[in-house]
């Protein structure tokens, strides 16, 4: 089997309702996501998708992973994206860096190997869990007020799940926190994502004044060395994402103690083969997941479900999936839905969802 022809399209994803992150610094109305479809001189065609969450809030952007995928197209097409080892190395040597115009391509390569394999992604990477995967909501930098309002809304879709985004603001973040405990269920997970939004200063006086509350943050701080500097001086659990971004990353994270939790987020780390070893250092070092796509539609959304699926239950405490927040379907309903806010296993072979192609429009580039 060779891949024969790469044909990209660019879709634009609006969002229901604007969206703040890092105390109202970063403002989002629109995705801009590459939909990738990957043919092959036999019956199987993969799917594949990348959508950053804008441009503004990692170094990716929709743009460059087209213009990745036209610098890496020549040395993909002829390959067997069976192999996806192969692939991997060959986009490596392409393009060194710039994981996140990867992903898409990875994803398309592994529907079509599950396809040939006749099983569900997440079977052919090992074996996958059938237990419903609980879906985090995303609750924007808001008031406490407003705060409570997007909790409400997601709790009447069934969500039992919530990444409350605060940052940027001691005081405001403190109550906001104080606040969405006091309302929090029996059973609900809660964790606070700043999104880099804070000092080290920052983290330190919000993590104190709320240690009697035993919460989770998420990337309370720029880099690395700036959660590290901070690790011995608070009690709260850590998630890393944002300054998960490569295995160096993942295994200094785990050597060094500076976070009980990974944020793995597909598009970010460069798809479902590099998430992949991702997870088992995790799960060596005993870390718990979240699983996330960056953003987008449905597809990513189960991509990130396959990954998840591989998880140990215990281990894996949420998915994030975009669609709830989007007012356009690509997918014409198919793929994993929210029921009662969790997602299930798709038990078709390879991703077990493709795009309403018709509704896309014309290819913006295609390879051959």
């Amino acid at each position: 089997m060779k891949i024969t022809r790469i044909s990209v399209f660019q879709v634009n994803l609006p969002l229901e309702h604007p969206y703040w992150l890092s105390g109202g610094r970063l403002k989002f109305e629109m995705l801009d996501a590459t939909l990738v479809k990957v043919e092959t001189d036999t019956e199987f065609v993969g799917w594949g998708e990348g959508t950053p969450w804008g441009h503004t809030y990692v170094p990716a952007h929709g743009p460059g992973i087209r213009a990745g995928i036209e610098t890496m197209a020549p040395f993909i097409i002829g390959l067997d994206p069976r192999k996806i080892l192969d692939v991997e190395r060959a986009m490596d040597l392409a393009l060194p860096g710039h994981l996140y115009a990867k992903s898409p391509i990875d994803m398309a390569c592994w529907d079509i190997a599950g396809q040939a394999a006749g099983l569900p992604i997440a079977d052919l990477m090992g074996g996958g869990s059938r237990t419903p995967r609980a879906i985090a909501s995303s609750v924007g930098a808001k008031t406490v007020e407003e705060t409570r309002a997007v909790i409400d809304r997601y709790r009447q879709r069934g969500y039992v799940a919530h990444s409350v985004k605060i940052g940027g603001d001691v005081a405001r973040d403190i109550a906001r926190i104080r606040d969405v405990e006091d309302i929090r269920r029996d059973g609900e997970i809660v964790l606070y994502d700043v999104n880099r939004g804070w000092r080290r200063q920052q983290a330190l006086r919000v993590m104190s004044a709320t240690e009697n509350l035993n919460v989770m943050f998420e990337q309370p701080c720029e880099t690395l060395d700036d959660i590290a500097a901070i690790a011995g001086k608070h009690a709260a659990p850590v998630s890393v994402d944002e300054a998960l971004v490569t295995l160096q990353d993942a295994t200094r994270i785990a050597r060094d103690g500076l976070a009980e939790i990974f944020g793995i987020k597909l598009n970010r780390v460069g798809g479902l083969t590099k998430a992949a070893r991702m997870r088992d250092v995790a799960l060596a070092h005993g870390i718990d997941m979240f699983v996330m796509a960056t953003g987008g539609s449905v597809l990513a959304d189960t991509e990130a479900l396959h990954l998840a699926a591989t998880i140990p239950d215990t281990n894996c405490h949420a998915v994030w999936a975009c669609q709830d927040m989007l007012t356009v379907d690509i997918a014409g309903g198919r793929g994993p839905r929210n029921v009662d806010g969790h997602l299930h296993l798709p038990e078709k072979p390879g991703l077990g969802v493709h795009p309403d192609e018709d509704a896309l429009g014309d290819p913006v580039a295609i390879y051959a």
